[in-house]
């Protein structure tokens, strides 16, 4: 028995223990019955509170945040007005109950020092008669995080049993008992019945012993000429194919809104930038394309990323292919890669291309949605006030009432300084490795699901804020200047024969008569023109219509109301061709 000086304490040493464990915390206010299945295993730790107050509420806090499966649970009483069960028959009912669900088993002493007796349960502990390091169990185990490959470890292991069948290894009966029993494994996994016990190290090991549990020794067939290098890279594939395929639909709706935003609002006028300087008149709407057409380029890449994606390295054993003669090809269009078979056993094994890929492409969208958030960012501030986001979208200041930040837009731009360092450290993590699989190859997963989960977010909150956007299309009016113009005036002169480049000095000279005047460059006269260049006439005058600016820049992917709606209609029809 080990007492702690309080539930801080307590805590404490519970987060230091190595290995799968969780809290049950009991509370006549919680409603999950106690005595539920699968609620109980080694590594279980049952939390009681006094009689008069409870669990504390630090011990509440830590049980509904733990991520090992913790759970709070009630013990059912009759009268609903009784404060508490008395403590000591509590401890008593949830006792047995968890000794009930283990069978009788003796739970072993989490903190008893390692002692050197033979592995048990594990894939590769054989040759093994010395226990590992509590410590080193915690170092090596992939579980926390591998665990939501669940469903695609099942399907690659039902797709590997008929392969087995086929080449003889297993009897039809066998491989559909397999089958049928891994379906079982999945059901639990989907009801969040499945119990991770001690040596589930990684998420291949705790559903094939589930497996075993389920169906008996011919569980132990399954892994007959497959090795966990190939099964894992194999799970790593199908998951990231699920995923990229969600991130893309995710990115189309974000287009979507883009184009939806553009033919809306294409007669709002607003200045153009450049060196963040007032540049050129262009429309709300040309702006929204600029960011639309990265985003384009960024499915693109997440397209042609897809066939890579979906090379199937199965069969590819540890590192020296299958001695059984497993169908490659069979268990390719079983499994859906539609990128075909690794052509070599030792590459299938050691390839994580893919991964570094998917983290690069995620980082350079999420370099491309930062740079879209800083240009709201800056709309949205006090110089501009041409934009502003939604309630939904935005938070105020502890200390300044009047102030609305847009937390959302920042918080993009901030994932996406984050993400760059994801690339840098695949590539840290793949360059040191000698050929075919070695265990460096596990830090590739957090990474990976960090850079989709974190790209999917953004991506989905990006079309939040743009989707409720407000615009103020007569900021954006005030914002342009006639100085903006220049380059109109000289394509003036330009239009009667006059050199540009002699056009852009008059222009020049004129924007220097209009700084020494103290008046905009539109407020100079036909007349004073024609002090600078003979060739100003009086119509001169129609340079200083904005919109007309726009307009004329007509060419493809210009600035004009005609190529603003073209750029639309060719996203949309992009958007149709390529639907996932």
């Amino acid at each position: 028995m080990q007492v702690h000086d309080d539930i801080e304490a307590f805590l404490a040493f519970y987060e230091s223990l190595p290995g799968p464990k969780r809290l049950i915390g009991y509370s006549k206010f919680a409603e999950r019955h106690y005595a539920q299945d699968g609620l109980y295993g080694p590594g279980t730790w049952l939390v009681f509170g006094s009689e008069t107050s409870g669990l504390p509420t630090m011990a509440v806090e830590a049980v509904n945040n733990d991520a090992g499966n913790s759970a709070m649970v009630k013990i059912p009483m009759q009268q609903q007005h009784v404060r508490s069960l008395n403590l000591a028959t509590s401890v008593g009912i949830g006792v047995y109950e968890a000794l009930r669900q283990l069978d009788g088993a003796v739970l072993p002493d989490a903190t008893a020092a390692p002692t050197d007796t033979p592995a048990a349960k594990k894939l590769w502990g054989g040759r093994f008669t010395g226990a590992t390091d509590p410590l080193m169990e915690k170092f090596n185990e992939s579980l926390p995080f591998d665990k939501r490959m669940w469903a695609e470890d099942i399907r690659g292991s039902q797709a590997y049993a008929k392969a087995l069948a086929k080449a003889g290894v297993l009897t039809d009966e066998e491989a559909a008992t397999i089958v049928e029993g891994l379906a079982r494994v999945a059901g639990e996994w989907e009801a969040g019945t499945f119990r991770i016990v001690a040596g589930d190290e990684d998420i291949h090991t705790a559903n094939e012993r589930r497996l075993s549990e389920l169906i008996g020794a011919l569980g132990g067939k399954l892994h007959t000429g497959r090795s966990r290098n190939d099964q894992c890279v194999t799970d790593t594939r199908l998951w990231l194919l699920g995923a990229l395929g969600r991130v893309r639909a995710s990115l189309h709706a974000l287009i979507a809104a883009a184009a939806d935003r553009a033919a809306a609002e294409a007669d709002v006028l607003m200045p153009g930038y450049t060196h963040l300087q007032p540049a050129q008149t262009v429309r709300w709407s040309h702006w929204l394309l600029s960011h639309a057409a990265a985003w384009q380029r960024d499915d693109q890449r997440l397209a042609g990323l897809l066939p890579r994606v979906a090379t199937l390295p199965l069969g590819s054993g540890a590192l020296a292919g299958n001695p059984f003669g497993v169908d490659r090809q069979f268990l390719a269009r079983e499994l859906g890669f539609h990128g075909g078979v690794c052509p070599n056993s030792m590459d299938a094994v050691s390839d994580r291309d893919f991964v570094a890929e998917t983290i690069f492409t995620a980082s350079l969208h999420l370099v491309h949605l930062s740079r879209w958030a800083e240009d709201l960012i800056i709309y949205s501030s006090g110089p501009y006030r041409f934009v502003q986001c939604s309630d939904a979208y935005a938070t105020g200041s502890s200390l300044m009432p009047q102030k609305k930040n847009p937390d959302a837009l920042e918080l993009i731009r901030g994932k996406g300084g984050r993400s760059i360092g994801g690339v840098t450290s695949m590539l840290a993590v793949l360059k040191g490795t000698p050929t075919t699989y070695n265990k460096d190859f596990q830090e590739s997963w957090e990474l990976m699901f960090d850079a989709v989960d974190t790209l999917h977010d953004c991506v989905r909150i990006a079309t939040g804020v743009l989707s409720t956007l407000r615009i103020d299309p007569e900021a954006m009016r005030r914002g342009l200047s006639a100085d903006m113009l220049a380059t109109d005036l000289a394509e003036y002169l330009v239009r009667r024969g006059v050199p540009f480049r002699e056009t852009h000095h008059i222009s020049g000279a004129a924007v220097k008569m209009a700084e020494d005047r103290g008046c905009a460059l539109s407020d100079l006269t036909p007349a004073d023109l024609r002090t600078i260049h003979p060739l100003f006439d009086d119509d001169v005058a129609e340079v200083w219509d904005f919109a007309r600016s726009a307009d004329t820049r007509d060419t493809e992917g210009g600035a004009s109301h005609r190529s603003v709606a073209e750029q639309i209609s060719k996203l949309r029809a992009y958007l149709e061709q390529n639907a996932v």
